[in-house]
């Protein structure tokens, strides 16, 4: 009787040392929030938009904020990231960019960015002789950002260049989009 006792301590001790690590397992498996290297992204994405387009070298380039793509009169602290990374980038590789911050006929609408009219874009072009503009949209789906980048020529709005990617969704990323109703 003894040694019955003893083995069916023992054996619910291995049992719960068996539960206990299961336990472990699992928590060790969930996903973590995601790394996302944005400025990364954005670098490479900026290098294939000008691998693939054919741009007048000494011509300026336009840079729009990027909109979300359910609504595109409206922006959010990643549309305006976005936009800023490519102006980096791009100027990073000697590409000349304008600053539209600077324009006070370019459209900014409080909270969402540089969105260009295109009223004020014909303005805009002529005035700085820009050959194209950097264009861009976001698309929130459940577990991922996608981002669609084009260079369009100004003068008769033909797609130079495009470039699309995903950004995983993590804390940083959700924390630079409005909160959805």
């Amino acid at each position: 009787m003894r040694t019955l006792t003893k083995w069916l301590a023992a054996s619910l001790m291995a049992l719960m040392v068996l539960g206990a690590t299961g336990c472990v397992g699992t928590q060790s498996k969930r996903p973590s929030d995601p790394e996302v290297d944005l400025i990364g992204q954005v670098q490479n994405a900026a290098s294939a938009l000008m691998k693939n387009a054919r741009l007048n070298s000494g011509s300026p380039l336009l840079v729009a904020t990027f909109a979300d793509i359910d609504d595109l009169q409206q922006s959010s602290t990643l549309g305006r990231t976005l936009s800023e990374q490519f102006t980096s980038s791009l100027a990073a590789r000697g590409v000349p960019v304008i600053e539209v911050k600077m324009r006070e006929n370019l459209f900014v609408k409080e909270r969402t960015g540089e969105l260009i009219l295109s009223r004020t874009l014909h303005s805009l072009v002529q005035s700085h002789d820009a050959q194209a503009v950097l264009l861009g949209t976001y698309a929130l789906g459940g577990n991922n950002i996608y981002v669609n980048v084009r260079l369009v020529r100004t003068e008769d709005n033909i797609i130079l260049a495009a470039h699309n990617f995903s950004l995983p969704m993590n804390r940083d990323l959700k924390a630079m989009l409005p909160r959805r109703r």
